[in-house]
């Protein structure tokens, strides 16, 4: 297919990269052309805007950041809706409101676009090592007719329902994964206020019922103080927020959701937005005295 991709930062990148490694023919559009660069000296096609290229497109993704960013280039002035043709696929994979995204779906619809809400979880290396899940939002059989240029991307690809459920879902997923991060701080935090060497407990913990994904992953650069990888605090920061905002639309109580953002508006306060949500264990040792060299 002709594939229009829009966000080419840590994860969106490699995504396209992907895309053309499975053989689609792809456009870009970047607002910085050095971003767009290593896609187009590869072979990708360059456009000028949002418009021009979903003109030239028959799915067009985007996988920049926000709400505010995504409802720009699909929306605004030269935006995708302004020159997507009928017939065609608009595919949100970035982590947004379920809300915003169907009322993304419904503009699209007006000019006989199809849209998939369509988040991923697995983080730069999932996007690197094509591993991502992705879970969609949509017509079933729009999601079969895009199946084969989600496997260029990831592993588990699933539909979870109509339009938005891919963001309601991926909300979960964040949810879990950020409150057993905090989980994961504590008890490390807790273990070197102990006296017990954090690694070694970890080591312990992995082989038993709380090991996870997240205490390998997290735990890890925990124990190894490397703040520098992974996804953006900022990011999950975001992402909480939808979540919280959910919460309270639909009235559905949400403390560990409350409590652990209140940690990362710590981090973000210390301007450290931009460090691995594994720095989480540092604002738990400035509570209790026991902070690090970070």
């Amino acid at each position: 297919m002709n594939i229009g991709f829009i966000g080419l930062g840590a994860m969106g990148r490699h995504m396209a990269g992907h895309l053309m490694k499975g053989g689609h023919q792809l456009g870009v559009w970047a607002r910085r052309a050095e971003s767009a660069a290593p896609l187009v000296a590869a072979g990708a096609t360059p456009h000028e805007t949002p418009a021009a290229l979903a003109a030239a497109s028959e799915v067009v993704i985007t996988m920049v950041t926000t709400a505010a960013d995504v409802e720009q280039v699909l929306l605004g002035p030269q935006g995708v809706i302004h020159g997507v043709r009928a017939g065609s696929v608009v595919i949100d994979m970035e982590t947004i409101s379920p809300t915003v995204a169907r009322a993304l779906a419904a503009a699209l619809a007006a000019k006989g676009v199809e849209m998939l809400d369509a988040p991923v979880s697995g983080g730069p290396m999932g996007a690197e090592q094509a591993t991502l899940s992705i879970m969609a939002g949509g017509k079933p059989e729009v999601f079969e007719r895009m199946r084969p240029m989600f496997a260029c991307m990831g592993k588990t690809i699933t539909r979870v329902g109509d339009i938005g459920a891919g963001q309601v879902t991926k909300a979960c997923n964040q949810l879990a994964l950020l409150v057993a991060a905090q989980g994961v701080a504590e008890s490390l935090n807790l273990a070197a206020r102990l006296g017990a060497d954090p690694g070694k407990v970890r080591e312990v913990m992995m082989g038993g019922v709380a090991a996870s994904r997240v205490m390998e992953v997290f735990g890890a650069r925990m124990v190894s103080r490397n703040f520098a990888n992974g996804i953006d605090t900022r990011l999950y920061h975001k992402d909480l927020g939808i979540v919280l905002e959910l919460a309270h639309g639909t009235q559905v109580p949400a403390p560990a959701a409350a409590l652990v953002l209140q940690q990362i508006n710590a981090l973000m306060a210390q301007d450290r937005g931009r460090d691995d949500l594994s720095a989480l264990i540092t604002v738990l040792e400035s509570m209790s005295g026991t902070n690090k060299e970070s």
